[in-house]
């Protein structure tokens, strides 16, 4: 039972002790340490942003010091209980409470959050990971999921990783329900990186057919990691959440989980997904894996991917256009279609006795594995030229995204973007100026930050060599 005090101080404020509604191993007393800790070698850090990311829900916002600014008396401390592990949460956001007790769904997702920090850092620490190696970062993604209990043997494959932008229109979002809702009445569960816009939307979508087929035990799996979770708090419907260490281990596990993606319209990040996913599909050893990809929106959105259609030829040549088919305006296409994709990935893996719930037959390359740190140097030093193998090519473009992402939304991103400037982006003069016409369209479309703040600055500036 929650002991709760409620504060007079705006914002409205909680004070609760509360246990785990869905159960958690207990941790030792070393663990219950670095959760406490506040410096440099401990947790505590990671897990009070992490913690105030789930627990304001629906908080308007994708600048990840609003929550820190706004609630910054929110304390949370673990506590080792004779029957298991608490939290002891002060000054938490009121509305994660109803009549003093906190959702359970939001519950959910606080123990979801200690669980994967403790299991990372544990692993980490004893040596247990190998991040040096391809095969090993691979092992890690694995065991990872694995230990939180997204991975289902004995299950036929049927999940969708949807993947989108935070900031779409209201036109853009409904056809993600849409979308969603015939993905649910075809028995398929979601997957998305578990914040708004088309993250949500599709899961919600679902439910409703869920209910409508009378299916229990449906799965909203939300991946995410601790630089974008502060910005993309985790939506409610989210069941399954899981904080991976970095971006490129979140992106390997979206690839090895899914049989289908579907792409609603987005801004940088979506882009980064799709270059990550065709990076590893261009590589000339994953030729014969079928992995269905496909892109769709409202018709609103047609001109959204003709540029992104373009924009790829012109960088990665036609024959990527293979890879993907783009369906405008027709929901249930879209769920028949990823349906019939998800079948013909079932024969793949049958056929080659690969696991349903893990792609083990798909090959990632290094480059596309080890964390990019987005630093001034490091964005004006990548290669972002033709003359080398499309894959790699691809990869490259990749981090270029991903430095964008980490200037716009991410707390170390934006902090360099303030002391230093614009990150530069420097490369072949007809992909750069492709890329800069990209940007500016996403700009004029807000699909980089949310509506309604302070005009948007571009965090880099594009060259031409």
């Amino acid at each position: 039972m929650n002991q709760t005090r409620q504060s007079s101080a705006p914002p409205a404020t909680v004070s609760a002790r509360i246990a785990p509604a869905a159960g958690l191993d207990v941790l030792s007393r070393r663990e219950v340490a670095r959760l406490r800790d506040a410096s440099a070698g401990g947790l505590h850090q990671l897990l009070r942003s992490c913690a105030l990311a789930v627990l304001t829900q629906g908080l308007i916002t994708d600048d990840p010091r609003a929550a820190v600014e706004l609630y910054a008396d929110f304390e949370i401390e673990v506590l080792q209980q004779d029957r298991g592990v608490q939290l002891e949460l002060t000054h938490a956001p009121a509305h994660a409470f109803v009549d003093g007790k906190i959702i359970r769904g939001i519950n959910e997702l606080l123990f979801a959050v200690v669980r994967d920090i403790v299991y990372i850092a544990t692993q980490l620490e004893g040596g247990s990971f190998d991040l040096e190696t391809s095969e090993g970062i691979t092992h890690a993604v694995f065991d990872i999921l694995r230990n939180a209990r997204v991975l289902r043997p004995n299950v036929d494959p049927n999940l969708v990783v949807c993947w989108g932008g935070h900031s779409i229109s209201r036109n853009e979002y409904d056809y993600t329900k849409l979308v969603g809702y015939q993905l649910g009445l075809r028995d398929v569960d979601i997957c998305t990186g578990c914040g708004p816009g088309a993250m949500k939307g599709p899961m919600k979508g679902a439910t409703i057919a869920h209910a409508k087929q009378r299916r229990r035990k449906n799965r909203y799996i939300g991946i995410t990691e601790p630089g974008i979770i502060a910005a993309e708090s985790p939506n409610p419907i989210v069941n399954n959440l899981v904080i991976m260490p970095d971006i490129e281990k979140r992106l390997e596990a979206f690839v090895r989980t899914a049989h289908a993606i579907i792409v609603f319209p987005g801004g940088v990040g979506t882009a980064e997904e799709i270059l990550y996913l065709l990076g590893i599909l261009l590589n000339p050893v994953n030729i014969d894996v079928p992995y269905p990809l496909i892109f769709t929106g409202p018709r609103e959105s047609v001109a959204y991917f003709e540029q992104i259609d373009r924009f790829l030829r012109l960088a990665l040549g036609d024959e990527v256009a293979r890879f993907y088919q783009i369906i405008v305006d027709d929901p249930t296409q879209v769920a028949r279609q990823a349906a019939k994709g998800v079948e013909r990935v079932r024969k793949y893996r049958l056929d080659n006795s690969d696991a349903f719930f893990f792609n083990w037959s798909i090959r990632i390359d290094e480059a596309l594995q080890h964390p990019f740190h987005p630093t001034h140097a490091a964005m004006a030093g990548l290669n972002l030229h033709r003359e080398q193998p499309q894959h790699l090519f691809a990869a490259d473009l990749r981090r270029a995204f991903s430095g964008i992402v980490a200037g716009n939304v991410k707390i170390e991103g934006m902090r360099a973007i303030e002391q230093h400037g614009p990150f530069l982006i420097r490369g072949d003069a007809a992909i750069m100026q492709a890329l800069d016409e990209l940007l500016a369209s996403f700009v004029a479309q807000q699909r980089l930050k949310l509506p309604g703040g302070a005009s948007y600055v571009p965090c880099y500036r594009v060259m031409r060599d």
